[in-house]
């Protein structure tokens, strides 16, 4: 059981490790000590229903629909591109210094919604979720699958929290202008280069 739940631990982990959109966000707002916790606690609730929906029976129902894997698909590339081009924007412009000397803060239901767009209209959620673990996991005997999740969300839970406290630890020195502006440069690129491999991967499959 133990093997099965680091197992799952591990697979998890190398799937959430590698910067996307969900961690760029969560990093943005530690940075900016803004609902970081809430931040970290609605990804780290997300990728527990996912996981689980996947690994029960989630993973079939997606890859039988090829027309609902594109609509998550263009769908996030266009709330990606999007995202991404008021991170540039926002880079470029006085808006950021006009923040810091007024310590404005986002409005707490606009970041929930930001994040729940971020995370449910990623299709690399799903990707990763439904078709890599939940694939993986759904071929567990009933009584290893419940360790393999347990493994996963774990895994999950604890990189959230770990990247936002760190985040907000450094706050300091992540919270001044300039650094402000490379985050967001950095929060662009990286939600445009998400966009572009799936409008990549969209492009192939309606061919």
């Amino acid at each position: 059981m133990l093997t099965t739940f680091f197992q799952g631990f591990l697979l998890s982990a190398a799937m959430i490790l590698p910067i996307g959109a969900q961690n760029a966000f969560v990093l943005q707002q530690g940075s900016k000590k803004q609902y970081h916790l809430m931040s970290a606690f609605l990804c780290a609730l997300s990728d527990v229903i996912l996981i689980s929906g996947g690994v029960f029976g989630g993973s079939a129902l997606l890859s039988q629909s090829e027309y609902l894997l594109l609509l998550i698909t263009w769908g996030g590339v266009a709330f990606l591109l999007w995202y991404g081009w008021n991170a540039f924007k926002t880079a470029f412009t006085k808006e950021i210094e006009l923040s810091q000397h007024k310590n404005q803060v986002k409005s707490r239901w606009r970041v929930i919604v930001t994040l729940v767009a971020v995370t449910w209209l990623n299709p690399h959620v799903y990707l990763d979720t439904f078709v890599v673990l939940g694939s993986i996991g759904g071929q567990l005997s009933a009584e290893l699958r419940p360790w393999f999740t347990f493994g996963a969300v774990f895994a999950s839970i604890s990189w959230f929290f770990a990247l936002s406290l760190l985040a907000a630890w450094f706050s300091p020195i992540l919270s001044q202008v300039t650094a402000q502006r490379i985050i967001n440069l950095f929060v662009g690129c990286v939600m445009w280069f998400i966009a572009l491999q799936l409008a990549a991967q969209g492009w192939k499959n309606l061919f």
